[in-house]
């Protein structure tokens, strides 16, 4: 990459952290998926006011040819898309090398989810395997159990929830405010079943004697040793697979992120409208919660498939 390039991804990211408040994550993806292009300019001797839609398309293509999926070709072209723009803007170039360039075509897939009562079965064992534990090994299950209750009670992401600070448990107890993508806040209800175990976790967690650092002088809801301070995406992941192995559950069907579609899908089914769902799990726009609605077509296309009584007789040619 060459320095005047390099000096643009720096003023495009800044931009993005200070103008739309973009979340560290974002930040790195798009670091990483403007560096591939950049470096591959780079050594082809071009500037970014030569770069060309054929110098875009190959870049696309080769990475098609790589097994690339068309979902992630997607988010890389709609990350040069924004980055030319904001160079056109900034009347560093010219012109926008993307423009017109058609999105890759990717087949739309569902959310993957759980059913109510895999759910159940999950946070069953959960509570289960706090029994006869003692010190840490009490700690982690109590903690696994707090999480899973209310990642199920609020649909949050994985993020939103390993980062909460302490300071949530200032306000009313039946709610969390919570900082979600962009900085947006919004009001998330806990259920009584959430509560409880977030009690039975910190009543443990703040004895000095449990071998964690007391919830009370750390700025963590869910505090851990590691280098962050607080519990990390990976390792809570890994405990939920360890989890689903005890509970006969297929461990590759399982995330923290299908609980939260499991819990927008089993809100739709029972009623909730699409303008609540998407306040619930901090959604822009609402385009992205209507695809909870495709869940709930593709399972009533297949309880009449499956029911019917019609359904499975051959059709006459």
């Amino acid at each position: 990459m060459t320095p005047e390039a390099r000096s643009h991804l720096d003023g495009f990211l800044d931009m993005l952290a200070s103008e739309r408040g973009a979340a560290a994550n974002t930040l790195d993806a798009y670091r990483r998926d403007l560096t591939a292009f950049l470096d591959e300019i780079g050594r082809r001797d071009l500037l970014l006011d030569d770069v060309a839609p054929a110098d875009v398309t190959a870049h696309m293509r080769r990475l098609d040819d790589e097994g690339l999926g068309a979902a992630s070709r997607t988010r890389k072209l709609s990350a040069l898309r924004q980055f030319f723009k904001f160079l056109v803007a900034e009347e560093e170039i010219d012109e926008d090398p993307t423009f017109g360039l058609d999105s890759p075509r990717k087949t739309a897939s569902l959310p993957k989810t759980l059913s109510v009562a895999e759910v159940d079965r999950l946070l069953t064992m959960a509570k289960a395997r706090i029994v006869g534990r003692k010190g840490r090994e009490l700690v982690r299950s109590l903690r696994l159990h707090a999480l899973l209750e209310v990642l199920y009670a609020t649909g949050m992401r994985v993020t939103e929830l390993v980062t909460l600070p302490r300071t949530v448990l200032a306000g009313d107890e039946r709610m969390f405010t919570i900082t979600g993508k962009g900085g947006r806040e919004r009001l998330v209800p806990l259920n009584g079943a959430a509560r409880a175990a977030l009690a039975s976790f910190l009543d443990v967690a703040r004895d000095p004697a449990s071998g964690v650092a007391p919830t009370l002088k750390t700025k963590w809801l869910f505090p851990s040793r590691g280098a962050q301070g607080h519990l990390t995406r990976q390792r809570f992941a890994q405990e939920l697979k360890e989890l689903c192995v005890d509970a006969d559950l297929d461990p590759e069907r399982v995330s923290p992120h299908v609980l939260r579609h499991a819990f927008a899908s089993h809100l739709l089914d029972r009623g909730a409208d699409l303008r609540s769902l998407q306040q619930l799990l901090g959604h822009a726009d609402i385009s992205t919660t209507q695809i909870y609605t495709h869940v709930l077509e593709e399972r009533l296309r297949r309880l009449v498939l499956d029911h019917h009584p019609l359904a499975k007789l051959p059709t006459k040619s």
